[in-house]
């Protein structure tokens, strides 16, 4: 079979890896124009490697194959370098949490660290591009495909008898052109995640980055709204990620370079029902009223203006990772709908009580950060179209991403 992959990521590196000893013929067309300019959310930024079946995606994926593949991806490191950690594999510590009403998830992780992962995605390029039937197409975008009898065809009017969408989340314009071309893939189109990321001095959280590194962690807040942890980064960098028409803000670690502060998000799940259909575009327009309103810059306020409704002027004893020049200080409140702002302080506050500190005044709270779950798609409508990864809806993490392309390679191949 010839075969075409759009975009080059964790899932389409899940894909090959299953793929790569068959007689198919695979394309993969990236925009970018080499792999090291390769924008690839997760993999270009920190590289946690969770191994869990209560987080990652909504697809069921053994633990035995979620392992095999931190395996894969820590063996492409070359040096054996990684850190890891299990959340709330300590009875004492869930216990802990369970009584004050939050949700702790349990799961064991591995970070790779901001500053090995373009030698990990080199080494992956490397021997992929090696095998006489795996061709790379670099800054090449496709813009359109075409469903034309049995085959698909793409914008630059080649013909494969299968094509393999993997343009994750920051790929959500192409998918809304193949939606609006083929409404009937849609199977669920109704939630985004939207919150903000707090920066703290790391002996606030010490205690708890000791024992697992990152903590996870779901509450139901008394709006209604589920809030949790996301992504904790102890002595990390908070950075912005730059979605062509927005910014937003999110955080790294490195394994050699350390800062003084964790930083971590504290996000609202969105759920509307109809007519609503379009969570990247109410998403979006929150990032674009935050940026309208920094100019272009993420916002940065103190906890407590931001509990207050009040513009932070000025910062105190907490000193921001991110550079002077990405963001503003402002109010986060003239952006954000106020029930999403009362679900994290609601969350925050409460937070507090098991750890005491996370809500002293002059901690900072970062935004817009948002988590884009776009449309969930139904892969069984078309033979030869399928979608895998982020912009398919069924992942939200590196591991999960990997096994949906490994997973969907497997049942082209049969096996």
């Amino acid at each position: 079979m010839k075969i075409a992959v759009i975009g080059f990521g964790a899932a389409v590196i899940g894909f090959i890896e299953k793929m790569k000893k068959s007689d198919n013929e695979i394309h993969i067309f990236e925009k970018s124009k080499d792999i090291y300019s390769s924008s690839i959310s997760g993999i270009r930024a920190d590289g946690k490697l969770f191994v869990s079946k209560d987080m990652g995606g909504d697809l069921d994926v053994e633990l035995a194959l979620q392992k095999e593949l931190v395996d894969f991806w820590i063996k492409k490191a070359g040096n054996g370098n990684y850190e890891t950690g299990s959340s709330f594999t300590n009875l004492e510590y869930y216990k802990k949490f369970y009584e004050k009403g939050f949700q702790p998830v349990i799961s064991d992780f591995y970070h790779l660290g901001t500053d090995q992962l373009k030698k990990v995605l080199f080494n992956i390029y490397e021997e992929y591009s090696s095998l006489s039937n795996i061709h790379f197409h670099f800054e090449s975008p496709v813009s359109s495909i075409e469903i034309v009898g049995d085959k698909v065809k793409l914008d630059n009017n080649e013909k494969y008898d299968k094509v393999i969408v993997a343009v994750g989340r920051s790929g959500h314009k192409f998918i809304k052109t193949i939606i609006k071309q083929y409404p009937q893939i849609v199977l669920d189109s109704t939630k985004v995640d939207i919150g903000v990321r707090f920066e703290l001095p790391d002996h606030i959280v010490k205690d708890l980055n000791d024992e697992m590194y990152e903590f996870k962690v779901r509450y139901k807040s008394k709006t209604g709204y589920m809030v949790r942890t996301f992504c904790n980064n102890p002595s990390g960098y908070v950075v912005t990620e730059h979605y062509g028409d927005f910014n937003t803000v999110n955080g790294h670690s490195k394994i050699k370079t350390k800062s003084k502060n964790t930083n971590f998000a504290i996000l609202t799940t969105v759920q509307l029902t109809e007519p609503f259909n379009d969570p990247i575009g109410y998403g979006s327009n929150i990032a674009k009223m935050s940026n309208m309103l920094g100019g272009d810059r993420v916002i940065l306020q103190t906890y407590s203006h931001f509990k207050g409704s009040k513009r932070t002027k000025n910062l105190y004893r907490v000193h921001p990772t991110l550079p002077e020049n990405e963001y503003i200080l402002g109010d986060i409140n003239l952006a954000y709908p106020r029930r999403i702002i009362e679900s994290i302080i609601d969350f925050a506050e409460n937070l507090n009580k098991v750890v005491p500190g996370i809500t002293h005044p002059d901690n900072l709270v970062y935004a817009p950060e948002i988590k884009f779950y776009t449309n969930t798609l139904n892969n069984d409508i078309f033979k030869n179209l399928k979608f895998i990864g982020d912009c398919s809806g069924y992942t939200r993490s590196i591991i999960y991403a990997t096994a949906h392309g490994y997973l969907m390679a497997g049942n082209i191949l049969g096996k």
